[in-house]
Order: C-alpha cells, then sequence, then structure tokens
C-alpha cells in the first residue's frame, strides 16, 4: 500500500492500491475513489466490538475496501480542518489515541475502546474515560484537529498539558492529572481547575486546537434561535 496526503489545513489522504490490497475506514469515512474498489461494511469482529468502538467515538460499522484491479485509489478527508497523522506501527505496537480521532488502517491493524483506569483522569481529562487504542502492525492514520506537535518524552520526564490538547500518547507513557495550585491561578488563568501530568518514557502527540475549543469560539457568532 502506498499513500501521500495532501494539502495544508483541510488535507487529503490518497491511499493507492494494488490488486487484493485493502484499508478500511469507519461509515461514511471514504470521499472519493477511482479503479475496480470493492465495498463490504460490517462490524468487523462482531457486534461487541463494533459497540465498543461506539463508545470509543467511531461507527458501529465500517467499511473495508478492497482492490479487486491492477491499481486502486481511495480518498479520505477529515471531518474538521487540521492534521492526518500516518502511524507505522510493528506488530503488538499501539497507540492511545483521543475518542473519534481513528480515520482509516490497514486490514491488519485493530482498534479497539481503552479505558483510563484512573477517576481523575477520566472525569477531569478532556476525553472521559474511553479512548481508543490502535495496535498494529500495518498503517493507520488518526485525523487531529488543529496543527500537530510530536515530542518524546525520557523516562521521568514530565509534561504537564490542558487535557484538550492531548491527541495521541504510546502506552508507555503514564496519564494522570492534577488540580491547578493557587486560587488566583485557578480563578483568573483561564486554564481551569485541572492540567493532565504525562511522564516519560514514549512519544506524545498534541494537538493545536481542540474542537470543543473552537466550538465555543464560533458559538459566540451563531444566532440564538427563538421557539
Amino acid at each position: 500500500m502506498q499513500y501521500r496526503i495532501v494539502g495544508t489545513v483541510m488535507q487529503a489522504l490518497e491511499v493507492l492500491l494494488t490488486s487484493g490490497e485493502a484499508v478500511y475506514t469507519e461509515s461514511g469515512g471514504m470521499a472519493w475513489m477511482m479503479g475496480q474498489v470493492h465495498m463490504e461494511t460490517n462490524t468487523r469482529g462482531g457486534v461487541l466490538k463494533g459497540l465498543g468502538r461506539a463508545l470509543a467515538g467511531e461507527s458501529l460499522f465500517l467499511t473495508t475496501y478492497t482492490c479487486q484491479g491492477p491499481k486502486c485509489l481511495v480518498v479520505f478527508t477529515p471531518e474538521a480542518p487540521g492534521k492526518i497523522l500516518p502511524l507505522e506501527l510493528q506488530a503488538g505496537q499501539s497507540v492511545i489515541a483521543q475518542r473519534d480521532a481513528f480515520m482509516c488502517a490497514q486490514s491488519s491493524v485493530s482498534v479497539e475502546m481503552h479505558f483510563r483506569k484512573r477517576l481523575g483522569a477520566g472525569l477531569f481529562g478532556g476525553e472521559g474515560f474511553i479512548l481508543q487504542k490502535i495496535t498494529g502492525p500495518g498503517v493507520a492514520f488518526l485525523e487531529i484537529p488543529g496543527e500537530v506537535r510530536e515530542y518524546t518524552l525520557a523516562e521521568g520526564q514530565v509534561m504537564r498539558i490542558d487535557p484538550g490538547h492531548i491527541a495521541a500518547f504510546e502506552p508507555t507513557v503514564a496519564y494522570s492529572i492534577e488540580r491547578v495550585k493557587g486560587l488566583k491561578n485557578i480563578l483568573f488563568s483561564g486554564e481551569g481547575l485541572f492540567l493532565a501530568t504525562l511522564r516519560g518514557p514514549g512519544r506524545v502527540w498534541l494537538q493545536t486546537m481542540p474542537l470543543p475549543n473552537l466550538a465555543q469560539k464560533l458559538a459566540r457568532y451563531m444566532p440564538f434561535k427563538r421557539s
């Protein structure tokens, strides 16, 4: 499988498949395609796995696109302005991502829900208790609102982050929530009561534009609907 990411603010993912190769996505995730492409929609792994994915922000059904000619082109586009993040995963290698981040992947990649074990992280972590766990082998693609910054944390190295800016991280990274210190910081900093703490080792991907922040900003300019 070959792929190309094109564009800047509203990117597109062009996936070039040869005979027998396949890629799958959530329901409605494909934008356009060329060639002899066979579509098959199902729960991919059964109803229980489908329900688990739905809890993690994806659709109950997934659609697989299989090339039945010499070459096929399938194109995917994100739901919001941002970046497409490719992940080339080895067998058993996983990445934990925010809800609704999964875009598409090779057939060998699995997507399942992932629970935050700590109560505080689930209540105040910005994305709730349920995240997505994406496991190789194969290439997977995430759609991340805004720009993406990648950091590699050393053993014991710590980052403190507004929880909404966490796009994905490796399972080796420890995630916790801590309260902002100082009454004036809580009342006037605009950062809320809690910050997320990520402790290495491992890679972390951060996003510059959480969708709730964008929605809140746009809501100021939306006319009120009168009943």
